[in-house]
C-alpha cells in the first residue's frame, strides 16, 4: 500500500522510514505543501495521503484526491482547520489525526519562550560572546506569583498548567470544558473576560475554530492588564496580528512570543535566509525587541516525532484493515 507524504522534510522521512518495519508500507515523499498546484501529481493507486498543518485540503483537492481513489488522510498533527471535512466525508475518505503527540514537549516549548522574553537570555548568549558582561536592559520577572491565564486546557494546556504552578504562579484557566484534576490542584476557572484582565501573563492552546479566529483582537487587548504578555503555539489566526502589533506600539503588550503565525506556510520549514520576505508583518513583528519569533518548532522533539510516527501510522493500518480505531480521539471522519 502507498502512502504519498506532502510537506515532508528530512526528519519526517527518517522517523517514518524507522516506524514503518512493522507495517512496510510503500512510502513517497514530496517536500512541496499539498495544494491545487500539486494534487494530480497524486500516483494513481495511492491510497493514503498524509498531510501537515500546513497543507490545503479543500473541497477541491479533496474531489481530486476521491477521483484517485484516495481512501484516507492523514494528518500527522492534531489540528485540523485545513481540511474540509464535510467534503471527505462527501467522498468517503477517512481522516485521522495525532490528537496528542507529547503533549509535554509544546507546553514546554511555551515555557521556554515565556522565560527567554522575561529573563532576556538570547540577549544575554549574544552579548557574553562578544565580552559585554552588562546587565542594562536584561530586567526580568519573577514568575513565582505572577497569575497566568491559560485558554484552552486539553492535553497541551494541561501540560503547561502543571509546570507554571510548580513555579508558584497562580494559574487561571479558560475552557468550555473544566478540568477536574487541574481544579484539584488550584487552577480557577474562568470567563474569558473574567480571566483577561487579572492575567499578567496570557498563554494560548486552544485548537483554531471559526468561532475563535482573532481571539485576540483589539478588542480582547483592551481587556488585558497594561504591560501583558502573550505566548501564542497552538495557532497564528488566534491572533489579530495587524491589532496586535498596534498594542505593542503602545506597550500594552510588554511581550509576545509566538511559534505560529497566520501567514506562516508562506515562511515557516523553509531556508530564506537568502531571500527577501516580501511579508511586511512578520518583519515588523520581528523588529520589535521584545517580541520572540520561533518557527513552528514547539513540537519539534525526538519523543515528539518518534510518537507522530507511530501513531499516524498504526492510525492508517486499523483504517485500511477496517479495525476499531484503539483510540476513538484519531478518527475525525
Amino acid at each position: 500500500m502507498k502512502i504519498a507524504f506532502f510537506s515532508a522534510k528530512p526528519y519526517d522521512k527518517d522517523f517514518f522510514n524507522r516506524h514503518n518495519t512493522p507495517y512496510g508500507f510503500e512510502l513517497q515523499f514530496w517536500e512541496t505543501h499539498l495544494g491545487p498546484h500539486i494534487v494530480n501529481a497524486i500516483d494513481e493507486g495511492t491510497e493514503v495521503v498524509c498531510v501537515f498543518v500546513n497543507d490545503r485540503l479543500t473541497a477541491e483537492v479533496i474531489g481530486t484526491m476521491a477521483a484517485k481513489q484516495v481512501k484516507v488522510i492523514a494528518l500527522r498533527c492534531a489540528g485540523f482547520n485545513n481540511v474540509d471535512l464535510e467534503a471527505a466525508k462527501k467522498h468517503g475518505i477517512r481522516v485521522c489525526r495525532v490528537p496528542a503527540y507529547s503533549p509535554e514537549a509544546v507546553a514546554e516549548h511555551a515555557v521556554a519562550m515565556l522565560l527567554t522574553l522575561n529573563r532576556k537570555t538570547h540577549k544575554a548568549y549574544n552579548r557574553v560572546r562578544e565580552q559585554n558582561f552588562s546587565l542594562n536592559g536584561l530586567l526580568g520577572f519573577n514568575l513565582h506569583g505572577r497569575t497566568i491565564g491559560v485558554i484552552g486546557t486539553g492535553k497541551i494546556g494541561r501540560a503547561f498548567c502543571k509546570i507554571v504552578l510548580g513555579f508558584g504562579c497562580k494559574v487561571l484557566a479558560f475552557d468550555p470544558f473544566e478540568d477536574e484534576s487541574l481544579k484539584a490542584s488550584g487552577v480557577q476557572y474562568l470567563p474569558l473576560e473574567e480571566l483577561l484582565p487579572q492575567s499578567d501573563v496570557i498563554s494560548l492552546h486552544c485548537p483554531l475554530t471559526p468561532e475563535n479566529k482573532y481571539l485576540i483582537n483589539r478588542e480582547t487587548l483592551a481587556a488585558m492588564k497594561p504591560g501583558v504578555t502573550i505566548i501564542n503555539t497552538s495557532r497564528g489566526a488566534l491572533i489579530n496580528t495587524d491589532e496586535v502589533i498596534t498594542a505593542l506600539k503602545s506597550a500594552h503588550v510588554a511581550y509576545l512570543g509566538i511559534d505560529v503565525y497566520e501567514q506562516e506556510e508562506k515562511l515557516f520549514f523553509k531556508d530564506l535566509s537568502g531571500s527577501i520576505i516580501e511579508d511586511d508583518k512578520i518583519q515588523r513583528l520581528m523588529s520589535f525587541p521584545n517580541v520572540l519569533v520561533t518557527g513552528h518548532q514547539a513540537f519539534f522533539t525526538e519523543d515528539a516525532l518518534a510518537q507522530i510516527a507511530t501513531v499516524t501510522l498504526n492510525s492508517i493500518h486499523e483504517l485500511i484493515e477496517g479495525l476499531a480505531p484503539q483510540d476513538p480521539e484519531v478518527i475525525l471522519v
